[in-house]
């Protein structure tokens, strides 16, 4: 009964936001990630709690709906129209922050939440992770629970017989602990290459996350989604404001095909090429950057219409790198964004 009570009061709120304001309707959503809360001896996967107050109040404020992870895939999946500044939030690998400081407050805020687990950590109870009892407590509660494999390998790493072995340990621990298979995926460190995006799919999820910045939409490949990474760098108000507005910068056709590097083996620094969708204007305005922050000039394909091509001036380096586009759109204040991730190993 707790987690249908909660499940009606997150609906009532995201009624209570729609009427402060119209709801355009729309087919994308932000989705926010964190991992650790209040832990502020490891700043890289940390978010501050006063900046994570920051960002309630913010989702709280009357311009966004935030809405279950799950009622926003079954949207995006179904085609189906979601309300204009959708969002979810979610976190990674089960740290017992999130019982003792993250859940506490969404909870306070009726907003929803998904947690992706690590099982390995989980099952042997290590040291600063949730246990399964305390999963079940969530899970009760009316958190949404999604996998994040075994021992949190990067998955383009292993050869196909040792990632399907992490795949299937941790479903097995997932229906002999909570009596069912997850259908949400996130990939540890957010790392796919073509493989492991196989794999998780015959393993019968319907979804699966990545770690890089973007906004989830429908015509997106659903096993890859984008997610806004926050952690302490990362983190101001004004960031979560500009993730929470931006949109969809809807792109086809996207090569590489397969976004692993091997070094001495894969072209390094790559070349990105897709073709933005119509209707998108602006398009001699858009910027792109690495990861690390430095720009890439987009340039025009000849011969074909809305198609572009971008190279870093450097080669990336283990373990991953990031390139993010942004078109600013006729919305004020408002960006188009897309981005893409890409694992690099030996």
């Amino acid at each position: 009964m707790k987690a249908l009570k909660f499940t009606l009061s997150a609906g009532v709120l995201a009624a209570g936001l729609a009427a402060l304001q119209p709801a355009t309707a729309a087919d994308h959503a932000s989705i926010l990630m964190y991992h650790r809360f209040g832990e502020n001896s490891v700043p890289s996967t940390n978010i501050r709690l006063e900046q994570f107050d920051a960002h309630i109040a913010e989702l709280t404020s009357g311009r966004y709906h935030v809405l279950p992870l799950p009622e926003i895939v079954a949207k995006l999946q179904a085609g189906q129209p979601l309300p204009d500044r959708a969002v979810a939030i979610t976190a990674d690998d089960a740290y017992l922050s999130v019982l003792t400081e993250g859940w506490p407050r969404l909870k306070k805020a009726g907003l929803p939440f998904t947690l992706f687990v690590a099982t390995e950590p989980v099952t042997s109870k290590l040291r600063g992770y949730l246990t399964w009892d305390q999963v079940r407590q969530l899970k009760k509660e009316g958190v949404t629970i999604g996998a994040h494999s075994h021992r949190h390998p990067s998955l383009p790493g292993l050869s196909p017989e040792k990632a399907r072995e992490d795949l299937e340990t941790s479903m097995r621990l997932f229906e002999q602990e909570l009596g069912e298979r997850p259908k949400l995926f996130a990939y540890p460190f957010g790392e796919w290459d073509a493989m492991s995006l196989k794999l998780v799919k015959e393993m019968g999820y319907s979804v699966a996350f990545g770690q890089h910045s973007g906004i989830a939409h429908a015509k997106h490949d659903m096993f890859w989604l984008p997610r806004f990474p926050m952690n302490e760098s990362f983190g101001s108000v004004e960031r979560v404001r500009q993730a929470l507005n931006a949109l969809p910068l809807p792109v086809s056709d996207v090569e590489p095909a397969d976004v692993l590097i091997r070094l001495g083996q894969t072209p390094n620094p790559p070349t990105l090429r897709f073709t933005v969708a119509p209707g998108i204007e602006r398009l001699n305005q858009m910027v792109c950057y690495t990861g690390q922050g430095k720009p890439i000039q987009p340039k025009a394909v000849s011969g074909a219409e809305r198609r572009y091509e971008l190279t870093p001036a450097e080669a990336f380096t283990p373990p991953r790198d990031r390139i993010s586009c942004t078109v600013p759109s006729a919305e004020q204040g408002r960006f188009r964004w897309f981005g893409i991730q890409f694992t690099v190993t030996k």
